[in-house]
């Protein structure tokens, strides 16, 4: 058996070249596919355009940048200026002289039209001149995404501001209705046969004013109007039916009518002349002389009396929320008080929360009005407060501490 006759040295030479070309050939399009790849990610194309030859050459992801169809061709160097939108051809010729006549390197951006659609397009360009030959090196880049994101991030912040400086309006109209309407809160009150510790708390602890109201004044007779409510809503348009409705309420208090007669008048009001409108009260009169208080309520949580350490509710006498029907009369209560005695008159935003009971809340209320004394009334009520689970991030709070005075 004869074997293969051995190769020459050209033959062997021959062999390797061709294995290396077929290395280097692999190779080649390894690096192809894997600049593809990169171009596609990063939504950029490259460029040549050789001054002395005239031509030009894009890679296959620059036609796609630009919206050029491939079989157009490059555009070439000379005729690049008016591909791009009139406003940014300005900056692109002064790009292009910068690197074609003093070899300075820089970047711009300018827009292109393709197919009705504008793309935002950065280009970085480059001299490079070898064996004699100049030739212009561009990287072009589709920035349309992200001058997008841009504009979305700016209306978005612009939006944002005009949301704050409205919100701050509000704050202030809010806070310098307040003074109008309740001054002074926050600051005991010292009534015939009675002090009163007052609270207001916003929702979410911000400035002004809500749907909630309060009212404790003497009237003509000599007996103390106690009143509290809560008009449903938020913001301003909860405050200014709040206003119309605690001004209604100190018109007709003057009368010296019964709570039960005030709080029919008052629904009257809300049913005809506040549309979409409910709201809570308690209405009370506080007879120094004859020491009773006297009291009605609309849909509202009753108050508490405290009496030697002893924290309880008093039995409500039958009222539904104001606006929501004529047909049920509302009655009265009386309970009498004592020297030492403490009423606590709150609105719902107290013991509600929407992460827990309403029983649960007004337990808690229950247990800190207990604590209540007469010597620290006014820390007394910001503990309470506190103790409920502070202010109530959804709701306002209005709290009123009555001292029954000899």
């Amino acid at each position: 058996m004869t074997g293969s006759a051995p190769l020459t040295a050209a033959e062997m030479v021959q062999r390797l070249r061709g294995e290396l070309d077929e290395h280097m050939a692999v190779e080649q399009q390894l690096l192809s596919a894997r600049l593809a790849h990169a171009e596609r990610l990063g939504n950029l194309g490259w460029a040549e355009w050789n001054l002395q030859t005239g031509e030009s050459v894009w890679s296959d992801h620059a036609y796609a940048v630009f919206g050029r169809d491939p079989d157009e061709g490059p555009v070439p160097l000379r005729d690049l200026v008016r591909h791009v939108e009139p406003l940014d051809r300005a900056a692109l010729d002064r790009l292009l002289r910068a690197v074609v006549n003093l070899a300075e390197p820089g970047q711009t951006e300018f827009r292109v039209r393709s197919q009705g659609e504008i793309r935002n397009l950065r280009a970085t360009l480059d001299l490079v001149v070898t064996g004699g030959h100049a030739t212009v090196h561009g990287v072009i880049q589709d920035v349309t995404d992200r001058r997008r994101a841009e504009r979305i991030i700016s209306e978005s912040q612009r939006q944002l501001l005009e949301a704050r400086e409205r919100a701050a309006e509000e704050r202030r109209v809010s806070m310098a209705l307040r003074e109008v309407i309740m001054p002074g809160l926050g600051t005991a009150i010292d009534l015939p046969g009675a002090r009163v510790g007052v609270r207001y708390v916003p929702a979410g602890m911000k400035d002004g004013l809500g749907g909630d109201w309060h009212d404790a004044t003497v009237l003509p007779d000599g007996r103390v109007l106690l009143t509290i409510g809560d008009v449903s809503g938020h913001g301003l348009p909860a405050m200014a039916q709040m206003t119309r409705l605690r001004t209604a309420l100190d018109a007709l208090a003057m009368t010296g009518e019964s709570p039960e007669r005030l709080l029919t008048w008052l629904n009257d009001l809300v049913m005809h002349r506040f549309e979409e409108t409910t709201a809570t009260a308690v209405i009370g009169h506080l007879d120094p002389a004859a020491g009773v208080f006297s009291w009605s309520q609309a849909g509202h949580p009753a108050p508490i009396l405290i009496r030697g350490g002893v924290a309880t509710p008093l039995d409500p006498p039958a009222g539904v929320l104001l606006g929501a029907t004529q047909a049920e009369p509302y009655e009265l209560a009386r309970v009498r008080l004592i020297e030492g005695d403490l009423l606590l008159l709150f609105t719902d935003g107290l013991v509600e929360r929407r992460d827990r009971d309403i029983d649960e809340g007004l337990a808690l209320a229950l247990e800190a009005a207990a604590g209540l004394s007469r010597g620290d009334l006014d820390a007394g009520v910001d503990r309470l407060i506190r103790s409920v689970g502070g202010p109530n991030p959804e709701d306002d709070t209005c709290v009123l501490v009555i001292d029954v005075l000899a």
